[in-house]
């Protein structure tokens, strides 16, 4: 088995888990509220009368649905693209509890095939996503599709790990990082900002994080620089 499979089958395993034993925004998860960049981003277009909305990797709509619930008073879709059918199922009963099913559009679908139309989206949210491409190149070729994609005005929302450690903490073991892509903070954000040249930067930071997760049972330390990098496409 190709060290990409492997990885794959254990991200599997692991948002497996998390869907069948967490409930969206309930305490305790890292599903108890949406991210407030993401949130923050999507209020800046609140005058628009049609919001188009793609989430990459949407999971079971941390984010989707709370920005769903903003277009009950307007109009919009939400695009929501995960490769797992347990996401897109949880996703489809959420999206009928909080009412917003008529905004939720579902794609079962690895992220580094699904087709980005030109001009399609007002926004594109890539968070902890593209880690999850199968190379460095699979990652320039997706934000090159991001771009193309991306209305005039619109904006990118990309959060991102990168110096991604894993530490067994039953014996301090250091093992393989479970992500395709892992590459140093210098050099994500100089694919970043290489990718956006000309577009408005409106956040670029790294904050360091670090949780335990499971993995087969077995507690394990996870550290990574993450990258925030949210940029708007401005029209002269």
């Amino acid at each position: 088995m190709d060290r990409v499979t492997v990885i794959r089958s254990e991200e599997k395993k692991y948002h497996d888990y998390c869907y069948e034993h967490f409930n969206l925004f309930e305490p305790g998860s890292w599903l108890y509220k949406p991210v407030k960049t993401v949130i923050d981003l999507v209020e800046e277009y609140k005058a628009q009368e049609y919001l188009s909305v793609l989430d990459l990797g949407s999971g079971m709509g941390r984010n989707s649905i709370p920005i769903a619930e903003t277009m009950k008073n307007r109009n919009g879709k939400v695009v929501c693209v995960d490769v797992l059918e347990s996401a897109i199922d949880k996703l489809h009963g959420y999206s009928q509890e909080f009412g917003v099913e008529r905004f939720i559009v579902s794609r079962l679908s690895d992220i580094e095939h699904f087709t980005i139309g030109h001009e399609e989206f007002d926004i594109i949210l890539a968070v902890s996503a593209l880690e999850h491409v199968s190379s460095e190149k699979a990652l320039v070729r997706k934000l090159n599709e991001m771009t193309f994609g991306t209305a005039p005005n619109g904006s990118n929302c990309i959060i991102i790990g990168s110096n991604i450690k894993e530490v067994n903490l039953e014996n301090g073991q250091d093992m393989d990082p479970m992500f395709e892509v892992n590459l140093s903070a210098e050099r994500m954000l100089e694919i970043l900002d290489h990718q956006y040249a000309g577009w408005k930067v409106k956040n670029r930071f790294v904050k360091q994080l670090e949780y335990e997760i499971d993995r087969n049972g077995q507690p394990v330390q996870l550290t990574t620089d993450c990258i925030t990098f949210v940029v708007k496409k401005i029209m002269s």
